[in-house]
Order: structure tokens, then sequence, then C-alpha cells
């Protein structure tokens, strides 16, 4: 019996991070966890350590550096301790290191992520943010390092178990003649604008079909997510921004289709629980069982199709003008909104000022070019810097 995987959670306190423990604790001859991080959260990553029996454990925040120490011992768990950005590149770096779960939200899940491509590990691909701000080098970093990337978002994941195994070879290549991208809608998709004014923290985090984190909650209630997504798949496809749509669709149970010459259009479809893509993506190319039940068709009342309101939902549009835009536009577009959406939920500006505090910022952030992870994260910067000064003059 060949050896277990040695696997790496970025993010394992998280809702992708949770749910891939649970796939890999339904397989213990299969994977075993070597690492797990955590943002802040030195209880729950302790525990966790304990639980799997993880080897390392790191603490993004490196003031709890003493706090995990103290946490891992009081668990009982033997895990190496390490903080910071340092302590993630040392984990991923770690030769006992196969498969990275990348599921650290935002622009602080970049560095790890690409170093692990660069090592040529298998990285499961959930944290988009980082294809999104650096597309351009996460592509070129895969060819020079023949690092197998799988992606975990149910949407990527769906186009790529929808698309033929030579489609890094071109999409026209291959018959392809559009991604579409499926949307919930979130929660305020029937929503008037007057209505969206008063949309509080609480309501735009009750998305009605998944389970996600209050960052991405906001974003999916916003349909930036969704904005992201689509240059996530500009990227990890090698797509041209006129092959790819967005569709919502209510149901959650089509998550994405690809659309081919002949006229044919095929779909993955599957309940909305992330564990079905990321067992898919742990296992690539065998299939392994998810803990998710079977879909049953005959159960489905309806499954509607809608083209997405870009008046209502902005952040949508301004997603496709910086994906058009390239260069830094991404990194920019993606800083603002993580600054405005943390404003949001601290009571600082309204739900439809997120929209309005990454226009603002776009419009004043210069171009920076996206060659190096250096030009990214100066972009990355000023765009915070930006967006927090568009936020403080509560411009809208």
């Amino acid at each position: 019996m060949a050896s277990p995987e040695q696997l790496a959670v970025l993010g394992a306190t998280g809702s992708i991070g949770t749910a891939t423990l649970d796939v890999v604790a339904r397989h213990p001859q299969r994977y075993q966890v070597y690492g797990l991080s955590a943002h802040s959260q030195v209880q729950e990553l302790a525990h966790l350590c304990q639980q799997t029996g993880a080897k390392v454990a790191v603490i993004s925040d490196p003031e709890r550096y003493q706090d995990l120490k103290r946490a891992l011992a009081a668990a009982g768990s033997k895990a190496r301790a390490l903080a910071g950005p340092e302590g993630l590149l040392e984990l991923v770096e770690q030769d006992q290191v196969t498969t990275v779960m990348a599921a650290i939200v935002g622009a602080a899940g970049l560095a790890p992520t690409l170093r692990a491509t660069e090592l040529a590990k298998r990285v499961l691909l959930a944290n988009k943010e980082s294809m999104v701000i650096a597309g351009p080098l996460f592509r070129s970093t895969l060819e020079h390092s023949g690092a197998t990337l799988i992606p975990v978002d149910s949407e990527h994941n769906a186009l790529f178990q929808a698309l033929p195994p030579d489609h890094q070879a071109g999409l026209a290549r291959c018959g392809v003649e559009q991604l579409i991208l499926t949307a919930s809608g979130g929660p305020f998709l029937h929503a008037s604008e007057s209505d969206l004014d008063a949309v509080t923290p609480a309501q735009a985090c009750n998305h009605p079909n998944w389970d996600m984190g209050r960052k991405i909650s906001v974003d999916s209630a916003t349909l930036m997510n969704k904005g992201l997504e689509v240059i996530e798949a500009r990227w990890l496809f090698n797509a041209a921004p006129d092959q790819l749509d967005v569709v919502v669709h209510p149901q959650s149970i089509v998550h994405s289709l690809v659309r081919y010459r002949d006229g044919s259009l095929l779909a993955q479809l599957g309940l909305p629980d992330m564990r079905t893509p990321i067992a898919h993506a742990l296992a690539w190319p065998e299939r392994i069982e998810s803990g998710v039940a079977a879909l049953d068709l005959t159960a489905m009342e309806k499954l509607e199709f809608h083209a997405p309101d870009r008046n209502r939902f902005p952040c949508l549009a301004l997603a496709f003008e910086a994906m058009q835009a390239g260069g830094s536009a991404a990194a920019s577009l993606n800083a603002a909104n993580e600054i405005a959406v943390q404003a949001f939920l601290d009571g600082e500006i309204a739900f439809t000022h997120i929209a309005r505090v990454v226009a603002h910022t776009l419009d004043q952030a210069g171009s920076h070019g996206a060659a190096s992870l250096e030009h990214i994260m100066a972009a990355d910067r000023e765009a915070r810097t930006l967006a927090r000064t568009v936020v403080s003059q509560r411009i809208g």
C-alpha cells in the first residue's frame, strides 16, 4: 500500500478547512495531516492539531505565537508552533508535505500558495484571491514548475470536471466557446435598491444555500464573489475575457457549465456542499466518498437561470472591468473590496457603499503591472490605503 499523502491545510479553522478535514478523516489510510494553519483562533487550531495528529501548527498573527504554544500544550498536541507569514512559508516548504489545501481567505494566502506552486506541490486552490491578483504570475510559475493545481471553488471545480483533459492547450482548440459560472444571487437576489441601503451585516451573512465565512458571504451578497471567480477562471483555464459569462441560478445545483461549438452544454450538478469539490480535488483523477448525499433529480422542483442585474449589483461589473483592464487592476479591486467589506462588517459604511468604495479606489489607483510579486503587493498596498481614505470620507 502506498504511503499516505501528507497534507498541509492553510486556513484550517475556516469553512473550507473544516470541510477538508471532514473528508480526510473518512480516508485515514490515504491522507495524513502534516500541518495546519489559522489566522488567530489558537484554541481551535490547537484542538484540531491534537485531533488530527498534525506535526506543525501555524498562527498567521505573529502576536499569538506564545498563545499558540500554550494552547498546544494544554490540548496535549506535540505539534511544533510557527507564526506569521514566515511560518506559513516554512510549512509549505517542508519536504514531507506533498499536498497543500490553500484555503486562507484574501490576499494573505498569496505568498504561501505561490511558494507551494513553485515547489511543484499538489495545490488544491480554494484561495481565489491568489489567482485573481496574481493570475499571470501563477500561470508562468505553473508552466515552469510543473505543479498540479486543482481548483476547489465549486464553480471552478465544476468547470474543471466539464472541460476536456487537454484544455490547457487552448480552449478554442478543444472546441470550447464559453465558460459559464453560476451564481446563487445571494440573499438579496430579489431585493430592491432601497432595501439594499438598509442591509445589516447579519442579513448579508445569511446565505440561503451555503455555509461560509463572513467575508465571502458578504462578497456573495454583492456578487463580488462571482466577479472574483470570473477573473480566477480567466487565469485558471487560460480563457479570454469574452469567453466568460455569469448566470444566476438560485438553487445552487448546477455549479457551472461549459459551452462547446457543436451546441453541447456540459454541466456539473450536485448538492451545495463543499465536501464534493474538496473530495474531487483531493483524489483527482480518482473519485472517493465525500460524505455528501447523492443528488435526487426527481426531488428537484425547478432549476432557474437568469441574467445578473449589474445595476443593482455593480460589483460584478467592476470585476469584469478590472479583468479587461489587466495589469494590477484586479489586485487593486481585490484589496479595495477587502477594506470595504470589513468597513461594512464594522458598521462604518452601508452595504451599497461597498461598490462605491471599490469604484473610487479603482479610479485613483495607479498601474503597477503584474509581472512580479513585488509589483502586485505594491498595488495591493496602494489600493488598501486609498480605500481606507475613501471609507473615512464616507464617499457615496
